[in-house]
Formats: C-alpha cells, sequence, structure tokens
C-alpha cells in the first residue's frame, strides 16, 4: 500500500480557503499583507504581478499561490481586465510565528513565498477548476460553500503536484518528495507520540543513520531532531488552544513528562507553554 504523504499533515493542520473575489480585476489592485495565505485563479488575462521587487508576466490562464502574507500588486487592462476567482487561505492548527513565540504552519513553512503555474500545467485539475469558476462566476444558493470546497481541493492538487515534480528543492515538503525521506517523515507526522530515534527513523527511510542525517539535513533544512521537536511543539500548541493540561498533552506529542515539555517548548518559542498560552488569550481582536 502506497504511503499518503500529505494525510498526516493535513489531518491535524488544514488549509481551508474563503472566496472573496471573483470577476475582473481592470487597471492596478492592490493585495495588502492581511495575515493570511492567498490563492488567485486567473482565468482570463493578460495580467502583471508585482511582488517583492519582483514582475512576473501571466499571458495564460494560470494560478498564483502566496501560502505565507506577501503584499502584492496585479496590473491588467484598464477596461477589459483580467478575470479571476481570489481567496484567502487559512492555515488551521498553527499560530504565527509573529505572535507570541509561535511556530509557523508546517505546511506553510514549507513552501517558497510565491507559486505560479498554468493551469494546464496542474494534473487532473481540469474539472475541478471548471466547477469552480462555473460557480464562482454565476449566483447560485451555496455558491460560497461550493466554491470554498473548490478551492481547497485545489490547494491539495497544488500540493501533491509540487510533492511529485521535483520543484521543491529544500524543506519538509522537499523531504516528502524524496523517496526514502519521506517514510521517516511520514511516520513522524502519523505518530509523532513515538520515542523516533536517528536510527529508528533511518531504519524507516531504509538508510543508513550517517547517510540519512546527511541527506536529511540537506533536503529538509534541519536536523531529523530539531525537525520533529518543532513538529511536537506546533502540535503541543494545539493542545493548549484546545485548553488541555500539560501532561496529557506530554504523553500526545512524545514527551515524557510536562517538566520535558516545558523544557522543549521554551528551547524553541523562547517562552513557557504557560506565557505562550496567555499571549494568545490577550491577542488582540481574539
Amino acid at each position: 500500500m502506497a504511503v499518503d504523504r500529505l494525510q498526516g499533515l493535513l489531518s491535524r493542520f488544514s488549509v481551508s480557503a474563503r472566496l472573496f473575489h471573483s470577476g475582473p480585476l481592470c487597471g492596478i489592485n492592490d493585495f495588502a499583507d492581511n495575515g493570511m495565505g492567498q490563492l488567485h485563479l486567473v482565468r482570463r488575462g493578460p495580467l502583471e504581478v508585482h511582488h517583492a521587487g519582483e514582475v512576473v508576466p501571466i499571458t495564460e490562464p494560470s494560478l498564483l499561490f502566496y501560502p505565507r502574507p506577501l503584499a502584492h500588486r496585479f496590473v491588467s487592462d484598464a477596461t477589459v481586465g483580467a478575470d479571476m476567482a481570489c481567496a484567502n487561505l487559512a492555515f488551521g492548527g498553527a499560530v504565527s510565528a509573529s505572535v507570541g513565540g509561535g511556530v509557523p504552519h508546517p505546511i506553510a513553512r514549507a513552501l517558497p513565498r510565491f507559486v505560479g503555474l498554468p493551469l494546464a500545467a496542474l494534473p487532473g485539475a481540469a474539472p475541478v477548476l471548471e466547477l469552480l469558476f462555473d460557480e464562482a462566476f454565476a449566483q447560485r444558493c451555496g455558491r460560497q460553500i461550493v466554491v470554498d470546497r473548490l478551492f481547497d481541493a485545489v490547494v491539495v492538487l497544488l500540493l501533491r503536484h509540487l510533492l511529485d515534480s521535483g520543484q521543491l528543492t529544500e524543506g519538509p515538503l522537499a523531504g516528502l518528495g524524496h523517496p526514502q525521506l519521506a517514510k521517516a517523515l511520514v511516520a513522524m507526522h502519523d505518530d509523532p507520540a513515538t520515542a523516533w530515534t536517528l536510527e529508528t527513523l533511518a531504519s524507516r527511510a531504509g538508510m543508513s543513520r550517517s547517510r540519512f542525517a546527511e541527506v536529511f539535513s540537506q533536503v529538509v533544512g534541519e536536523t531529523p531532531a530539531a525537525y520533529l521537536a518543532q513538529y511536537r511543539i506546533t502540535l503541543a500548541q494545539q493542545g493548549l488552544l484546545r485548553g488541555e493540561g500539560l501532561e496529557r498533552i506530554a504523553q500526545q506529542v512524545g514527551y515524557g513528562s510536562a517538566a520535558a515539555l516545558s523544557r522543549s517548548f521554551s528551547a524553541v518559542c523562547g517562552v513557557s507553554p504557560r506565557a505562550w498560552r496567555l499571549t494568545q488569550e490577550l491577542r488582540p481582536g481574539e
């Protein structure tokens, strides 16, 4: 049975979309950093995309993906514009690293700041995109819910494509695209409470201990121990936000005691679990 490289992550760290625009965008349109990711689907262009000092010309139906907040500008013909469907992306299960010592969503942090590709290059997406555009540009009952779920499907198809195409050369998703490292990463994602060691993870990957450590650090960008610690702390943050006790959380994420979890949490986040939870309770607007 083939290993599902995304199931463990997506079951704990969801990605959900909400449509905020459908129809033509004419002239200059600025999208400020709103604290969320964004996915734009261009049905008809042309369009110029500006972000971080870069200009990307779009001449065919395309997907424009910003997994993390990044201000950007779209420039199109002032009269006919470009037909687009745009959605904000909420990466559930993790807290912004900019607030209270948080660590970012494992999927969001594993992706480049921008992904752009023609819609025709996304395998298996044609029927989903056809239905999404049909619903987005119509006014039917339940339109918002249908379009949002179709956007969710496009995100999963995109992640699958990025894993399979080898376009990602470093980071956790590049690791999931590696035929051997993926086995170890999936094991960590699916069963974080296991007392994983370098030896047991290397065995899962079918590699020697030294070779596994070397390749993992080269591809993922950090040691297996560092990756596992951050993943576990992100899960611990979820538990804290649900109001669970530290001892229970420690058992769920692979620490022998609340004290051991507190030490690791402080090392990763710079604050204790209790102090971190207080910062989340005091966040404005929440």
